[in-house]
């Protein structure tokens, strides 16, 4: 991994953490931002985001979910399915 690749890896995570006190803090707007930045950054730099971080954000509005905040999970025969506030639904199976 070259330097620039970890300072952009750095700063994904950087802007995810952002992006999870902002949604817990009552800002989506600004949340959104962080997660829309976050992936331009990835992009640029092509790399693939963290697991944790795209399970952890709607691909159709692109929110930071925080189960409680604007998401919630369920159980379902093997998968998990988490539902935003948008009524956009993500399944992944357990881990």
């Amino acid at each position: 991994m070259t330097d620039e690749t970890a300072i952009a890896s750095e700063r994904i995570d950087r802007l995810a953490s952002l992006a999870r006190d902002a949604v817990r803090d009552g800002y989506p707007d600004r949340a959104r931002a962080y997660v829309r930045r976050a992936r331009r950054v990835a992009e640029r730099h092509r790399l693939r985001l963290p697991r944790p971080f795209e399970r952890s954000t709607c691909g159709n509005c692109d929110v930071f979910l925080v189960h409680g905040v604007n998401a919630r999970s369920r159980t379902q025969s093997g998968h998990v399915v988490v539902t935003c506030d948008c009524g956009a639904q993500f399944r992944y199976p357990y881990d």
